[in-house]
């Protein structure tokens, strides 16, 4: 694990403390991503990226995102991007996996695009081969979240998520679920972020304007996810993702 990373690792073990203490529903993403993290950290040691380097940099700066809107919100909840406010501001009721996946699905569509921006300059998009190299560590991201996703059930579970019979028995579909939307997402995620290039060569103006449209994409696909009603066939249908036009 890089210095960056044990870093960040440390942060969110103080941040979770706090969290968890106040009994915030947030404990339940921020704990998830705790132990992602730390898979992480693990990968980078075990040599599983091309360029380890930039992964650790993009890491700390991915989950700056996050940890800087929870602080943010803890201490003025409207001053939060909308995505942020929606995911936050949900019904502290709803079972730890709800609050997982509203976190994860701002944090992916909303943060994922504009951390990408920040650690490729410019010059990196014209360089083909660089760039096939940022994509293929964006998509080795996928196998460590994938292999995680029982472990992260069964940790749900034992912080108070509710499972019916019928759950039970579905819980190996929801997984190969849950593996198919991450990679959808991420594939979006990358196409976003060249739009985001795009309007980052046009300008401080154009970039604004388009970041307010995945602003308000991502907040329409959190609320979209708060309505009640089958999560999991409306992401069939919808993607767990956003698309910029």
């Amino acid at each position: 694990m890089t210095d960056g990373v044990a870093a960040l690792v440390a942060r969110m073990e103080l941040l979770l403390d706090q969290v968890a203490g106040d009994g915030d529903p947030a404990r339940f993403f921020l704990g998830t991503y705790l132990r992602t993290t730390r898979a992480v950290g693990a990968a980078l040691t075990a040599g599983r990226f091309e360029d380890p380097d930039w992964v650790a940099e993009w890491d700390v700066d991915f989950a700056g995102f996050y940890l800087d809107a929870l602080e943010i919100h803890r201490a003025t909840p409207h001053a939060v991007a909308a995505p942020w406010r929606r995911a936050f501001g949900a019904d502290p009721g709803l079972p730890p996996e709800a609050h997982v996946l509203l976190g994860m699905n701002a944090h992916i569509n909303y943060d994922l695009p504009q951390s990408l921006i920040a650690v490729i300059p410019p010059e990196d998009f014209a360089a083909p081969s660089l760039m096939d190299r940022r994509r293929r560590d964006h998509e080795r991201i996928d196998d460590v979240l994938a292999a995680r996703v029982a472990e992260e059930d069964l940790a749900l579970q034992r912080a108070g998520g509710r499972r019916t019979w019928l759950e039970h028995l579905l819980a190996p579909v929801n997984r190969r679920a849950s593996r198919l939307f991450l990679r959808e997402s991420r594939r979006k995620v990358w196409a976003n972020t060249a739009a985001l290039h795009e309007a980052r060569l046009a300008g401080a103006g154009a970039y604004a304007l388009r970041l307010a449209d995945l602003e308000a994409a991502s907040a329409a696909r959190v609320g979209d996810l708060l309505r009640p009603g089958p999560v999991l066939v409306r992401l069939a249908v919808h993607g767990f993702g956003v698309t910029l036009a």
